[in-house]
């Protein structure tokens, strides 16, 4: 595979992921609507296609199915274009391998980003995202005429799953993050204790003092130049076709992380009372997508952006109430979560 560009693979393993995860979804419901497929061009440069579930609108007086799911969305996209020096400047915060530089240059960017939002309160939220990205010198004439891109300038993965419950399942929690440990630990016993801990600081709502969810596992700049998350003689995913190893690896867990929970939850029976907790949580989840997270802001900034895409992640409802006392019980099972969210515990 040494002759198929990264950029090349990393699209067309993602867009299998893609069909995997939205079948394996599927079937938890056969009788509710397909997820609805829609393929976009970017005319800056690149595609994408976004596979999104929603329940269409009822007419008046008539109730919606009763679905797993109430939102959710499985999307990738592959673009290309030219970066300005802005952009650059704004990356290299966040990506020490990016190079000082002072002219716009081409980029490459492709990866899968997915949320799903089920309708029971017992049953979690979970979020993933795994992402190739590339920095590129101008082509030469000759790559030109042959269609290829200029040599890379910069490159790194990115990515990670996490998990946003409204109620606490601790066999949960352990069967999400043991799944991932699992995952990383093949690739160096430092990955999952890092990405744990990396994921518990980036989730986290500084404005409420506790972190969105349960946590999981999050990385970025993962490239083969040294890692500041990383000690130097921590063994870690470090070449290219190592770290691209851990993408897919990481990739092809999410199904058996997430989908034997959703099944064990999702008809779970629950009440008014839980549904508005569910709600409130909601809440909390998008003030740390609209407010915190790199990716959003990003992708809002960015010329050509397909803002239905990048607001897939926003649930379909949501609920703020003013000084609300739900969780203000540490003995309720509101409250025994509010624990949790304000004092990351180590699962796996």
């Amino acid at each position: 595979m040494a002759d198929v560009p990264m950029r090349k693979r990393v699209e067309d393993y993602i867009s299998k992921l893609q069909d995997d995860i939205v079948s394996a979804l599927e079937k938890v419901d056969p009788n509710a609507p397909a997820f609805k497929r829609d393929a976009w061009i970017r005319p800056q440069g690149g595609r994408g296609l976004s596979c999104v579930f929603a329940v269409p609108v009822p007419p008046p007086g008539v109730a919606p199915p009763e679905t797993v799911l109430e939102k959710g969305g499985v999307n990738i996209s592959v673009v290309h274009g030219m970066l300005p020096p802005p952009a650059i400047k704004q990356m290299r915060a966040d990506h020490s391998s990016v190079p000082d530089i002072q002219t716009s240059v081409p980029f490459f960017a492709t990866g899968i980003s997915l949320v799903i939002h089920p309708r029971n309160p017992h049953a979690p939220t979970v979020h993933a995202n795994y992402r190739y990205f590339e920095i590129t010198e101008q082509p030469t004439e000759e790559e030109q005429a042959a269609g290829k891109p200029g040599k890379p300038v910069a490159w790194w993965f990115g990515g990670g799953c996490d998990l946003t419950p409204s109620y606490l399942y601790e066999e949960d929690a352990e069967h999400f993050h043991r799944t991932i440990k699992d995952v990383c630990t093949p690739h160096g016993a430092a990955v999952y204790p890092t990405f744990k801990k990396w994921c518990d600081e980036y989730f986290f709502i500084p404005h409420r003092g506790e972190s969105r969810g349960i946590g999981g596992f999050f990385f970025d700049d993962l490239c083969d130049e040294p890692h500041k998350r990383f000690a130097a003689n921590d063994a870690r995913p470090n070449s290219p076709e190592e770290i691209f190893a851990f993408i897919k690896a990481a990739g092809d867990a999410f199904v058996p992380s997430y989908v034997p929970i959703l099944e064990r939850r999702a008809r779970t029976p629950s009440d008014e009372h839980e549904r508005r907790w569910q709600l409130l949580r909601r809440g909390r989840y998008v003030e740390f997508n609209l407010v915190y997270d790199r990716g959003t802001k990003f992708g809002l900034m960015t010329p050509g952006a397909r803002i239905e895409s990048i607001l897939m992640s926003l649930p379909e409802t949501a609920r703020w109430e003013y000084a609300s006392e739900l969780g203000t019980d540490p003995d309720s099972r509101e409250g025994k979560l509010l624990e949790v969210l304000k004092s990351p515990r180590d699962w796996a």
